[in-house]
């Protein structure tokens, strides 16, 4: 008897990952946006991935036109023209999630109905670890900025990526002269890479409480995006535990993505968001 419920056994798996497997992915697509907008901070803005201490709209992850990238808005605009010129970017270097909600009103004033988001390394990457944002209020700030987009553009899809690894940065970095010249200069990060070649105790414990934190708000935005409904999405982690090396960091300050970043950010968040109908 248990002989012969292996292959029922095996038929109903293979029909349940066939015909109506196949069913349920085209019922999740979701059909190619017309306008989208970037929130967030530098790195959605491409800074120092084609210029000394600029932003780099092109090369933007989300929104850039640059074939070297990739980015969201170049795939899905090969599945439909509509979206052709109507990409937007308005993330600003330097930003927290303190500035997510004006961004989010921005995007609602150019109707855009897909929305990225990457927020929060800018919370982590203060002077002190007292300096950074609470959980909580990066939360509460996440889930204003959610209802802002909700309110004002029901039917918009909404893409979270997650925060890099701030401590993959210092363990790559670490060892590299001109890094750390960069990071103690321009006082980078300095609740992660501050004294980067200390073994001392105290300084890998605030390293790994950092990493902690930053963790903490990806559990946030997750949470967050979960409340929003289906219309919202995250990479599940993809980019946060993407193990890339200083190749992909810009030179000009050891910190920001650089062109090669900038395509792993795009087809990691890519891959792990939304599936898109393609009418062709």
């Amino acid at each position: 008897m248990i002989a012969r419920l292996g292959p029922v056994l095996a038929a109903v798996v293979l029909t349940a990952s066939g015909p109506a497997q196949a069913a349920a992915a085209s019922a999740a697509a979701q059909p190619v946006p017309e306008v989208m907008a970037a929130l967030g901070d530098s790195i959605s803005t491409g800074f120092n991935s084609c210029g000394f201490y600029v932003s780099c709209t092109p090369r933007s992850w989300a929104t850039g036109d640059s074939g070297q990238v990739n980015s969201h808005y170049l795939r899905l605009s090969e599945l439909s023209g509509t979206l052709q010129k109507h990409n937007h970017n308005y993330a600003v270097p330097g930003a927290t999630s303190a500035n997510l909600l004006a961004q989010a009103k921005k995007a609602v004033s150019a109707k855009a109905d897909y929305v990225t988001i990457l927020i929060g390394a800018q919370d982590a990457c203060v002077r002190t670890e007292e300096a950074m944002t609470s959980v909580e209020t990066y939360r509460r700030r996440l889930d204003t900025a959610l209802a802002e987009l909700r309110a004002g553009l029901p039917r918009a899809r909404v893409f979270i990526a997650s925060i890099p690894d701030l401590r993959r940065l210092w363990q790559v970095g670490k060892d590299t002269p001109l890094a750390r010249t960069f990071w103690a200069a321009g006082r980078i990060c300095q609740t992660m890479l501050a004294r980067p070649t200390s073994t001392k105790r105290a300084d890998a414990e605030r390293r790994s409480r950092v990493r902690d934190r930053v963790m903490a708000y990806n559990r946030a935005a997750a949470q967050a995006c979960a409340a929003y409904g289906a219309n919202c999405r995250t990479d599940g982690g993809a980019v946060f535990s993407y193990p890339f090396t200083l190749d992909h960091v810009s030179r000009w300050d050891y910190f920001h993505p650089n062109t090669s970043g900038q395509a792993v950010l795009a087809r990691r968040t890519y891959d792990n968001g939304f599936t898109w109908l393609d009418p062709r």
